[in-house]
């Protein structure tokens, strides 16, 4: 891990992120109001010129060309009456009249804002009445007084004065003319900076997210992204890094919390790095002795057994040849020193036994409890046989574990049940339940019991709790149980609640796939099977095997 060398802490806003986004709301803000006032302005210009238009220049045309239709018919009316003097001819002047005055009417209207032509309107309106005043009414009365047509001269009388009316009305229709070409030409203007502003509020829209967009990734994207690279260096093991620390409050303070984790994992890396080889040492120094106790093993099993069972052999060799011939003290002696000779070769035995539990591994593999149980009978037959002991056995799982060693322990456990039995013949009770992860297996007799007091000295090693002239053995059995047990991933235990002999509980994982409810397994099947083959191996054992042969493993009560 090399130190990397300290970079200046890069330019920031030091603005925490909620003054950046309230900043940026802001921007977002006034830009969207100067855009609705801008686009409202254009569109109230836009819809005022197309009104005038629409609503008022358009139905002004329109009616003068009427106000021009209705007279052209009153002249016309009046002419034809004037010449046939019949009253049919005179209905469109008549109809004339009407539409006059629904034209002028809504000529007024219309021209509301346009004192020119609606004195137009006026001067039209003069003219019409004195045209009607000096030809129309007359020539009528003039007819229907006579009730005969009229000289051909006559109608043409008033032709002056109505083309005068015409020229007026026809300056009225060019001045609304004009004025609708120019509020078209409003519209036409108004359209365009409707487009305009349309076109501009996407330009200053576009402008203003990309000018926020480089600013929130100046101000804060940029430092996370700055301080996401220095925080992954660090995690790939370049512990000596130092951080930047840059951008908003938030960021910044991120930053010092990341350096304050960096720091404490440096001084916790030192700590461990310590600690370390502290262990390292300790390590080398567990294996030296590791190996001197492996030295002392083969020592104790070859170089210390020889001379042993030399002493052991001469001693008895002269209690059978002088035994009797010397005196009572004489082979008293002889007597403590057979079997001081065969203590010491059973110690030897045991502590090398419990010595290499764990440390010579043979593979695991499943095995139904039940037939390691009746191995362990077997081992046990003359033992069972000679006691009138009775071993009953439940349904049992199939287990992952070393066979040797497991058998060991049911062995073990049976040995202690028949060796510490009661008035009654040894009764030992085997079964097995679910109990999470683990196999509970209980294994309870009807023997004297133990006190509560003693549940853990009964698995110290070489820790008795009887005379080894009442109840022989070592004072290793129960240790090394629970050095098996524990070796195969579980644990053991006196159960303090049994009211009656004792109970040994001690679990085992169970295998993968195994059923979580009750102990429903192969072994049920195989249960049976192996009661029988014990069965077997007792009635075939040689009844003159000495039964204290296979005793070593009391649990030193």
């Amino acid at each position: 891990m090399t130190p990397t060398a300290r970079r200046a802490p890069r330019p920031g806003t030091g603005w925490p992120v909620s003054r950046l986004v309230g900043t940026g709301i802001a921007v977002m803000t006034v830009f969207s109001v100067l855009a609705i006032v801008s686009g409202a302005v254009a569109l109230t210009d836009l819809a005022r010129a197309r009104s005038r238009v629409v609503y008022q220049l358009d139905p002004a045309a329109y009616q003068a060309s009427q106000l021009y239709a209705a007279l052209l018919n009153q002249e016309t009316g009046v002419r034809g009456y004037a010449l046939s003097a019949q009253q049919q001819f005179l209905q469109p002047y008549i109809l004339g009249l009407a539409d006059e005055r629904h034209a002028v009417r809504r000529l007024r209207a219309e021209l509301t804002g346009y004192p020119v032509a609606r004195a137009d309107v006026a001067m039209v309106l003069s003219k019409v009445s004195d045209w009607r005043s000096g030809y129309a009414s007359p020539v009528i009365g003039a007819v229907q007084a006579s009730g005969k047509p009229l000289p051909v001269p006559t109608p043409r009388l008033g032709k002056a004065d109505f083309d005068s009316l015409r020229v007026t009305l026809s300056r009225l229709q060019a001045y609304i003319a004009g004025q609708r070409r120019q509020a078209l030409a409003g519209l036409n203007d108004a359209a365009a900076v409707l487009d305009a502003a349309c076109i501009g509020i996407a330009a200053g829209l576009l402008l203003v997210v990309i000018l926020l967009t480089l600013g929130v990734r100046s101000a804060a994207v940029l430092p996370l992204s700055r301080l996401a690279a220095d925080a992954r260096q660090i995690a790939d093991g370049d512990f000596a890094h130092e951080l930047t620390q840059s951008g908003p409050r938030e960021v910044r303070q991120l930053a010092a919390d990341v350096a304050s984790m960096r720091q404490r994992i440096v001084s916790e890396l030192s700590a461990l790095r310590t600690a370390n080889a502290q262990l390292e040492t300790r390590t080398q120094d567990l294996q030296r002795s590791n190996s001197e106790l492996e030295q002392f093993a083969y020592v104790a099993s070859h170089d210390l057994q020889e001379p042993l069972r030399k002493v052991a052999s001469f001693c008895q060799l002269l209690q059978r040849r002088y035994g009797g011939q010397l005196d009572e003290k004489a082979d008293q002696y002889i007597e403590y020193a057979v079997d001081g000779a065969k203590r010491m070769q059973l110690l030897i035995n045991d502590l090398l036994a419990f010595s290499r539990v764990g440390r010579i591994q043979q593979e695991r593999v499943p095995l139904p409890a039940a037939e390691l149980l009746a191995q362990a009978q077997a081992n046990l037959a003359t033992v069972i046989r000679t006691s009138h002991a009775q071993v009953d056995a439940g349904d049992l799982p199939t287990v992952l574990a070393e066979p040797t060693l497991l058998t060991a322990v049911f062995q073990n456990l049976i040995s202690n049940a028949i060796k510490f039995h009661g008035e009654l013949p040894p009764h030992v009770t085997v079964t097995a339940r679910r109990d999470g992860e683990f196999w509970l297996f209980s294994f309870a007799d009807n023997g004297i019991g133990i006190e509560s007091d003693y549940a853990e000295r009964i698995f110290v090693i070489f820790q008795r709790l009887h005379d080894k002239a009442a109840y022989p053995g070592t004072g290793i059995g129960l240790a090394m149980s629970r050095k098996i047990i524990e070796y195969h991933g579980g644990r053991i235990w006196l159960d303090t609640s049994a009211t009656t002999g004792s109970r040994f509980l001690f679990t085992l994982p169970a295998l993968a796939g195994d059923s979580d409810g009750p102990a429903v397994s192969p072994a049920a099947t195989v249960a049976p099977l192996a009661r029988d083959r014990a069965d077997d191996l007792l009635a075939q054992s040689d009844p003159s095997q000495n039964p204290e042969e296979d005793d070593g493993d009391d649990d030193g009560r």
